[in-house]
């Protein structure tokens, strides 16, 4: 069992920066892939970034490409989601998640737990 809570989240101005964190329990963390998704109003939960379980690969939303960056701390239990030059179009619920395949996969059904979620609005 896997607990995932998010923090970062805000309300910020467009070309501004946040960083989101994502603190997971378990003694575990190690043997799992971990991904950013997020969910604006109306809209599928998508995947953002994803990063193998030793930080070695990750992978990218087009969308987000050279904009934000995920990277992990084994050593902390916590991955992040550094996000620079933010767009409107960024704003979304943004939610952490493991995946006990350990690769890192953009597929929602390759995740096994899921964080509640924390807001980031970008205002234009």
């Amino acid at each position: 069992q896997v607990q995932l809570v998010e923090s970062g989240g805000g309300l910020v101005q467009a070309g501004d920066s946040l960083r989101l964190s994502c603190a997971a329990s378990g003694r575990t963390f190690t043997s799992y892939a971990m991904g950013w998704f997020r969910q604006a109003p109306g809209k599928e939960r998508e995947s953002v970034a994803s990063i193998n379980w030793s930080g070695g690969r990750t992978y990218y939303a087009d969308s987000v490409k050279g904009r934000f960056t995920i990277s992990r701390d084994n050593a902390k239990n916590t991955v992040y989601l550094q996000m620079n030059s933010l767009k409107p179009e960024d704003t979304a619920v943004y939610y952490c998640a493991a995946s006990s395949g350990g690769y890192g996969s953009s597929r929602l059904r390759d995740y096994d737990y899921w964080g509640q979620g924390t807001q980031v609005t970008v205002s234009s």
